[in-house]
């Protein structure tokens, strides 16, 4: 019997776009705020986007084959601003601002239709709800949800910045297991990637692997066709029936 559905939060709770000029613009955001801590950057905003979108694809790779997140400031040293030899004593104090802002304004992200009323269907069937996140900031996820209006609803929040552990890692959902005090085969969790999301429940061995269609992260999954989930679903509204149906199961 599922007791539990726990879901990603990009690409799954929210989509994100980068129109013409946000990464510029973000750039920009970044460079005064090191400003204003004292540190100045000999590097132009359109410059330094291209530099993040490098970076940021290297420390992703080297993340997700290790499947660890880094401490912030070790993060922004060794990978995102790596060409400006900033120790990471030095980005310490603004380590965490700057993760926040990197996820939270780097792009522009709009909530899935459906969500509130997915998440009111799922707790009237008496199921318990959570987040398994891989994220640099620790404070954004609960921005997120608070704008949302599902903060109250999360009894489980797992974020990758806090754990130090990435999924696809069964330890990232096993942390979960243990706050829930629930077995693989009492979980359930959406996501929008294979290669992050399908994999870590397969790893996990938890009961049902909820894929939403992401295209815009398709390329990452290349290579990893052959693993599928349990069910492939649209809209985040489908969730409850596919739930019920398989606790029907059960009863049957």
């Amino acid at each position: 019997m599922i007791r539990a559905v726990l879901f990603d939060m990009g690409g799954t709770l929210h989509t994100s776009s980068s129109p013409p000029g946000q990464a510029e613009w973000f750039a920009q955001r970044l460079l005064t705020r090191l400003g204003d801590y004292g540190i100045v950057l000999d590097v132009t905003p359109e410059k330094l986007a291209a530099l993040l979108q490098v970076n940021g694809e290297e420390y992703k790779h080297w993340s997700e084959d290790n499947l660890r997140e880094l401490p912030q400031a070790e993060m922004w040293s060794r990978f995102y601003l790596k060409e400006f030899a900033l120790a990471p004593e030095t980005l310490e104090p603004m380590a965490e601002e700057l993760s926040f802002l990197y996820d939270y304004e780097r792009t522009r992200c709009m909530r899935r239709p459906h969500l509130r009323q997915t998440m009111d269907a799922l707790r009237a069937m008496g199921l318990r709800l959570g987040v398994i996140s891989n994220v640099t900031s620790r404070t954004v996820m609960p921005q997120y949800l608070a704008e949302y209006g599902l903060d109250t609803y999360m009894e489980c929040v797992l974020l990758s910045s806090v754990t130090g552990v990435r999924k696809p890692a069964a330890e990232a959902f096993r942390n979960a297991e243990r706050i829930l005090g629930l077995a693989p085969e009492e979980l359930a969790y959406v996501g929008d990637t294979i290669s992050r999301d399908v994999r870590g429940v397969r790893n996990a061995g938890w009961r049902l692997a909820i894929q939403i269609a992401n295209p815009s992260v398709a390329h990452r999954d290349v290579g990893l066709e052959h693993i599928k989930p349990d069910h492939l679903i649209r809209d985040l509204e489908e969730i409850p029936g596919i739930i019920r149906r398989e606790n029907e199961k059960e009863i049957q």
